[in-house]
């Protein structure tokens, strides 16, 4: 009975692989918004500098 409480083992697997799917994916995210975010900051001090 002690077998039933704990999940397979492959299910661990898969919970932990989406766990670190998860993560990456948000990490990755948040790199691509501060890099739109440093993009679109130098063209606006760029055009004040025409001005």
């Amino acid at each position: 009975m002690a077998e039933e409480k704990s999940p397979p083992k492959a299910k661990r697997r898969a919970e932990s692989r989406e766990d670190r799917l998860k993560a990456a994916l948000k990490a990755n995210l948040a790199r691509r918004k501060a890099q739109a975010r440093a993009r679109s900051s130098g063209e606006e001090e760029k055009a004040a500098d025409t001005d």
